[in-house]
């Protein structure tokens, strides 16, 4: 008799990134006139693109295609790298006739991303791609997110385009388009540092590094819960929660999972929402729990009962041996 072997799913990773979604404007038409043509200039813009993203510590997931998909440790090294693209693009096409020029499409946007199989997915992503189809040819569009991340630390000016419906993303994006010099020398690996305004250029005023990294630390925070603040998924605000258990939006995003979404109804929310309950011991999340789960299966107002510096493993072994 055979026996049947049951192969698990791999793992999914859920994490917060800056995304860059890139494609070519009017690469069909291209290959249409002259595919050998097309495809060596390709290549040779590839080769540069790829090496820029290397330069900027990002990592290439999805190039199927006329199209590049990748994915940076920050916005900042997003953003550097998208401006470096488009310039060294420029440079590129200085010596082609125009009707064999080729120019990219950029979209960034940062948000929460699911890892399977070495590849990217989630709305993260997809908004992403969708910001790159509102770019102009050898221009870059963002989401208000990365906008409000970058706009106080960058010479760069940012054009509201307003909000559009887009393809499989249920809420409107606020979309703002990039304006740069495209002339200038790329350079992925730059440091953005603040606008400097001439009312604060005294040493008394200027920001102290550890205040910049607070101030840093509070824009990512922002971004990110922007990016999920009008989901209608419990488990978009439990990771936020998870990763901002005392954040600024903890109290509000308790509150969006208590009063359900989508996947509320599935065991897995409750088992989420309540490990970041005894993770946290937080008295507002352990209310919504209750209001949410008045007969769920865990006991969250032990959590504040507990001993100070007594771990849950302890509590648990302690509570079998009763």
């Amino acid at each position: 008799m055979d026996r049947i072997v049951h192969m698990e799913a791999p793992p999914l990773e859920r994490k917060l990134a800056a995304i860059l979604a890139a494609d070519i404007e009017g690469y069909s038409r291209l290959m249409n006139a002259d595919e050998e043509q097309t495809l060596a200039t390709l290549t040779s813009h590839r080769t540069i693109i790829d090496g820029l993203i290397e330069s900027a510590h990002g990592e290439i997931f999805g190039t199927a295609g006329d199209s590049v998909l990748a994915e940076f440790p920050s916005i900042v090294h997003a953003f550097n790298c998208a401006i470096a693209i488009q310039q060294a693009m420029w440079r590129a096409n200085r010596p082609l006739a125009d009707k064999h020029k080729m120019y990219f499409r950029i979209g960034i946007n940062v948000g929460d991303v699911l890892v399977k199989d070495g590849d990217i997915f989630g709305d993260g992503v997809n908004i992403a791609a969708r910001l790159e189809g509102l770019a102009d040819a050898g221009g870059i569009c963002v989401t208000r997110g990365v906008r409000d991340h970058l706009r106080d630390r960058v010479d760069t000016t940012f054009e509201d385009l307003g909000e559009h419906q887009v393809k499989n993303i249920s809420r409107p994006l606020r979309v703002f388009r990039v304006l740069f010099d495209p002339q200038s020398e790329p350079s992925p690996s730059a440091e953005l540092t603040s606008v400097q305004h001439p009312e604060r250029s005294s040493s008394v005023d200027q920001t102290l590094p550890e205040d910049q990294d607070k101030d840093e630390a509070r824009r990512v925070e922002v971004a990110f819960w922007e990016a999920v603040q009008e989901s209608d998924d419990p488990a978009e605000y439990l990771l936020y929660l998870k990763r901002y258990p005392a954040g600024e939006f903890a109290e509000l995003a308790a509150a969006r999972v208590a009063q359900g979404g989508s996947g509320v109804g599935e065991p897995g929310i409750e088992v989420s929402f309540w490990e970041t309950v005894r993770d946290t011991g937080n008295a507002e999340m352990i209310e919504a729990y209750l209001s949410k789960y008045p007969t769920g299966q865990f006991e969250p107002r032990r959590v504040c009962r507990r001993p100070f510096g007594l771990s849950y493993a302890a509590m648990a072994g302690s509570s079998s041996m009763a």
